[in-house]
């Protein structure tokens, strides 16, 4: 008997009395009415819900083997459960062994008050909004991913405060999100979470990091704090791009990392284009040769960047000058950098002399050549190539003669001024007038 207990209004009645009752004395109360049995525990109770629901529409194994019951685990109810969690509320509390580790690098957690989270019951409105019926609805494209609405190449936000120190500006972007599975011996093959990482400031200070967790939510919050804690401090040039072009490889991955000139932009990897983001360089072309593992990219290009020089620590390893041609200047010499004690002009070592074969570590990008496609001696192409021969290289010839002459005209423009293109202006007002 020790599962019931008899209530009745709220109130609960002594042992004693429970005895009078089962040897078969009846119990009223004030009200001269008979007090009923109520059980604390049921079948509804015991068991959570997602169990209960699994009871009703699941199907036995032989059953999934057949194709059976496809449809039947899907519910329409919405769950008020989905984003709540032991830890976060309304008031923005840091909560050792709750939502933050115990201990953080020697350190133990203490509980921190942090400032009041307002969005927070809005975000928990939208989140259970966000599933309507069997359809997920569709993230806004700022929000989104690399590929829809999974997490590689989404915004987690900065790196958690550790005491007094917290990242203001950082940011970090999800490089790689799998799952993993390592056997245990007894408890057999067990699942977790490998999440990739990548965190910076914008201003040449960035790391990475690679966790593991049995759940999603920690192993990206491992990962976004182990790479805050990993933090490398990269040199760039007017902090827009790298200082020189450089070859990079780790594994089997190699990497050719060119300097680019101020807009042109990152053409190169996806990964690469979130680290270079949040480091802060905007003007960058990479290649790379053999495997596209993205944590084979990741390593290969940080090592490049750490391996960087600058002019004047290249001109004293190699004791020459560092000397720059341009076209714009018609080849007159610039020097950028001068060693303290040069070598002689009769010192014929074996130097390499080229700047960029020097840093690129006497390695070539690989070109392949083009196929020739199979139409090329054929008559159609031949006509085709005829009929398009007074149109080669219009667009080129007329972008100069904007730049050299300040509009479009021909040799036959002074002697004729209809020649000339008409000019047509925006405010038609102005010309009738």
């Amino acid at each position: 008997m020790a599962g019931y207990i008899l209530r009745r209004f709220g109130h609960s009645v002594t042992n004693s009395l429970l005895k009078n009752h089962i040897f078969g004395k009846e119990f009223l109360n004030h009200d001269n009415k008979p007090l009923v049995f109520v059980r604390n525990t049921s079948f509804f109770n015991k068991l959570p819900a997602e169990d209960l629901w699994r009871g009703v529409t699941s199907v036995s194994n032989a059953g999934k083997k057949r194709g059976r019951g496809k449809g039947s685990g899907k519910r329409i109810t919405k769950n008020l459960n989905r984003g709540q969690f032991i830890g976060i509320g309304k008031q923005n509390i840091i909560w050792p062994g709750l939502n933050s580790p115990v201990m953080r690098g020697k350190e133990y957690v203490d509980v921190t008050k942090l400032p009041d989270n307002t969005e927070h019951e809005k975000n928990l409105v939208k989140l259970r909004d966000s599933v309507k019926g069997y359809r997920i609805m569709k993230l806004s494209p700022i929000d989104r991913g690399w590929t829809g609405t999974k997490m590689p190449g989404r915004s987690i936000g900065p790196p958690d405060a550790i005491g007094d120190e917290s990242f203001d500006g950082f940011d970090t972007i999800v490089l790689e999100n799998k799952i993993v599975f390592i056997m245990k011996g007894n408890m057999g093959r067990k699942r977790r979470y490998s999440v990739l990482t990548v965190t910076g400031n914008g201003n040449g200070l960035a790391g990475f990091a690679l966790a593991k967790a049995p759940e999603v939510r920690t192993a990206l919050r491992k990962s976004k704090n182990r790479a805050g804690q990993k933090l490398l401090s990269v040199k760039l040039d007017s902090n827009k791009t790298i200082l020189h072009d450089f070859y990079c490889a780790f594994g089997s991955t190699k990497i050719f990392v060119t300097k680019k000139p101020e807009g042109y932009g990152l053409v190169c990897h996806r990964a690469i284009q979130a680290i270079c983001k949040v480091i802060g360089i905007k003007d960058l072309h990479a290649k790379i040769e053999g495997s596209t593992n993205v944590q084979h990219i990741v390593k290969a290009f940080f090592i490049g960047l750490l391996q960087q020089k600058s002019h004047k620590q290249i001109a004293e390893s190699n004791q020459l000058h560092v000397v720059k041609f341009r076209e714009e200047t018609g080849g007159y010499p610039e020097v950028l950098a001068s060693p303290n004690d040069c070598k002689a002009r009769n010192d014929k070592s074996n130097e390499i002399w080229d700047f960029n074969q020097q840093t690129l570590g006497n390695k070539v990008v690989l070109k392949k050549k083009k196929r020739v496609p199979f139409y090329v001696n054929s008559i159609g192409y031949n006509l085709y190539l005829k009929k398009k021969e007074i149109f080669r290289n219009q667009d080129k010839v007329r972008l100069n003669m904007l730049i050299h002459e300040g509009e479009l005209r021909s040799f036959l423009s002074d002697k004729y001024p209809e020649c000339r293109p008409a000019q047509f202006s925006k405010n038609k007002e102005q010309d009738t007038t």
